[in-house]
């Protein structure tokens, strides 16, 4: 009984065999840890290369994505300059990562007025949230960097679905 549970289990993960990860793997077999690439700041955003971005109607801030920053690094890590403003002409300016295999993205950096960054104190990872009213994140997530959780093949991709407002494989 024992036997053919064991040749059960061989037979089982034979058959999953091709449905495995095809991350890249360390010389043991086993998936190398992610690892982020080095950040360098972009340029201060243009007023004319800002793409808008609709969040909710439950929000009347204005939010923008910088076209001329967004980047897809070697680490699979979406880059872009998000811009928000408030109706009493507020401006705040971010640089941010975004990772689609975890749902998380983290601030680099704050644009100051003069056009220069500030590095962010805490830049730690955190998980993307869904929240009503804060929600840039979820739909840069949702709806435009990470279709279905998959990150968008190149940076053109991701600036094209900013522009026709929405990734074309997401169901509207």
């Amino acid at each position: 009984m024992k036997r053919q549970a064991v040749a059960f289990s061989l037979l089982a993960l034979l058959a999953l065999a091709p449905f495995a990860s095809t991350a890249e793997q360390d010389e043991d077999g086993f998936p190398k840890q992610w690892q982020e690439i080095g950040v360098q700041f972009p340029s201060p955003p243009a007023s004319d290369a800002l793409i808008p971005l609709y969040v909710s109607a439950a929000t009347a801030n204005h939010f923008y994505i910088d076209g001329p920053s967004l980047s897809l690094g070697a680490d699979q890590v979406i880059r872009y300059v998000l811009v928000v403003e408030t109706p009493s002409g507020v401006r705040n300016v971010t640089f941010e990562g975004m990772r689609c295999e975890s749902k998380s993205r983290r601030i680099y950096a704050s644009g100051r007025p003069d056009g220069t960054w500030s590095k962010a104190r805490h830049s730690d990872w955190v998980r993307i949230s869904d929240a009503y009213a804060n929600r840039q994140h979820a739909v840069l997530f949702l709806e435009y960097f990470c279709p279905f959780g998959n990150p968008v093949r190149t940076a053109d991709e991701a600036r094209n679905a900013l522009v026709r407002g929405g990734h074309p494989d997401v169901r509207r």
